[in-house]
C-alpha cells in the first residue's frame, strides 16, 4: 500500500504499490481532471510536492523537461515508488465526487447505426450491474478476449435505470480499436468496458446559462450533459452550437430537433465550414461566436472536439468575456 497525501488539505488517500496516482484518486472518489490516460495530452498535471515516483513514458509535449526539474507529473501514468506520495492539489477544484470506476464489465450491443460515413453509434448494456457514472465522462472499450487494444470513447447519453450506455465512433483510417467497431462489432456482439472517468462533467449547483460547443464526436458527451440537464428540468438556456464540414456531418438531429421543439429554453445552432445550406450557419465557431454570442461572461461553456477545435473555441469564448473556472474542456485524439 501507499498513500497520496493531497496539499494543502492534508487529506490522505489509500493506493495499491504498482498502481497510478489517477486510479488511486479516481477510486476514493476525486475527481482529477484527465483526458487521454496515456500521458499525451497533460490534462492531469500537477506538481510533486514530496515522495518518488515513477513517471513512466509520457510526451514532451504534456510534460516538458523544465517541468520535470520543477516537479510536475502526468498523474495518469505517476506511479509512487515511496511510502506517501504528497502532490499539490485537493482543495475545493477536487470536487465533485465521483464513482468508484469498474473494471472489465461485459457488455452486449444492443443496437448499431450509422450516423454518418465516418461515425457509427452503438449501444450496449452491461450484462451484470450497471455502470455509475455521471453525465459527459467516458469509457473504455474493447473486445472480450482483449486482442484489440483498449480505447477511450465519451458517453453519448444522461444515465439510464436499464444500464444503456450510447457511444459514437469515428472510424481512423489506422485506428485499430474504430475499424473493429465499424467493421465487426455487431447486434448481439459482446463487448468488454471498463469506467466511468473524466471530468467533463456538469455542476447540478451551477445557475447560469449554459452554451456547448462541438464538432465530430465531440457531441457525444454533450448529448449526455444536455440530455442530463434538460431531464432534471435546467431553468437557465442551453444553447448547442454543432460544427461539421457537409450537412452529411450533422447527426443526431432527431433527438436534437425534439429538446428544440419540448424546451423553450434550448436553441441548436448547426454550422457547416464547407458548404452553403439554408438553415445552417457557414463558417467556423469561433469566428461565428462573437456575433451569435457577444457577450459570454454569465455562461458555463462546454467544449468538445478535436484539439485545434477545443483550443480555438476556448481562445473565443475567453475574448467574449467567459471566465475560466466556468470553461470546461474535452479535447479527443483520433484513435
Amino acid at each position: 500500500m501507499t498513500k497520496i497525501r493531497l496539499s494543502p488539505s492534508g487529506k490522505e488517500v489509500e493506493g495499491l504499490m504498482g498502481e497510478t496516482v489517477l486510479t488511486s484518486l479516481e477510486n476514493a472518489g476525486y475527481a482529477l481532471p484527465n483526458n487521454c490516460r496515456a500521458g499525451a495530452c497533460g490534462e492531469c498535471k500537477v506538481k510533486v510536492v514530496d515522495g518518488q515516483f515513477d513517471q513512466g513514458t509520457v510526451l514532451d509535449m504534456a510534460l516538458s523537461q523544465e517541468e520535470r526539474r520543477e516537479g510536475y507529473g502526468l498523474m495518469c501514468m505517476a506511479k509512487p515508488i515511496s511510502d506517501t506520495l504528497e502532490i499539490e492539489w485537493g482543495t475545493e477544484d477536487a470536487q465533485p465526487k465521483l464513482f468508484s470506476p469498474k473494471e472489465n464489465i461485459r457488455c452486449i450491443v444492443t443496437d448499431k447505426i450509422q450516423r454518418t460515413p465516418r461515425i457509427v453509434e452503438i449501444t450496449i448494456r452491461p450484462i451484470g450491474d450497471n455502470m455509475r457514472f455521471w453525465p459527459g465522462q467516458y469509457i473504455s472499450l474493447c473486445d472480450v478476449d482483449r486482442k484489440v487494444k483498449a480505447k477511450h470513447y465519451s458517453i453519448a447519453n444522461a444515465p439510464r435505470s436499464n444500464g444503456e450506455i450510447t457511444l459514437q465512433i469515428t472510424r481512423v483510417p489506422d485506428g485499430e480499436t474504430s475499424n473493429w467497431v465499424h467493421d465487426e462489432v455487431n447486434i448481439g456482439s459482446m463487448v468488454n468496458v471498463s469506467g466511468a472517468y473524466g471530468t467533463f462533467i456538469g455542476d447540478p449547483s451551477l445557475d447560469a446559462p449554459v452554451l456547448c460547443l462541438a464538432s465530430g464526436t465531440g457531441l457525444a458527451p454533450i448529448l449526455s450533459l444536455a440530455d442530463a440537464a434538460l431531464n432534471r428540468g435546467f431553468k437557465q438556456k442551453v444553447s448547442l452550437m454543432f460544427s461539421g464540414k457537409e450537412e452529411h456531418d450533422i447527426y443526431s438531429q432527431g433527438i436534437i430537433q425534439y429538446w428544440n421543439t419540448k424546451y423553450r429554453k434550448f436553441k441548436f445552432i448547426p454550422t457547416l465550414t464547407q458548404e452553403e445550406k439554408d438553415g445552417f450557419h457557414h463558417g467556423r465557431i469561433p469566428t461565428l461566436l462573437p456575433t451569435l454570442f457577444p457577450d459570454l461572461s454569465d455562461y458555463v461553456i462546454y467544449i468538445a472536439g478535436g484539439t485545434e477545435f477545443v483550443n480555438d473555441c476556448t481562445v473565443a469564448v475567453k475574448q467574449l468575456g467567459a471566465t475560466c473556472k466556468r470553461i470546461h474542456t474535452e479535447g479527443f485524439f483520433e484513435q
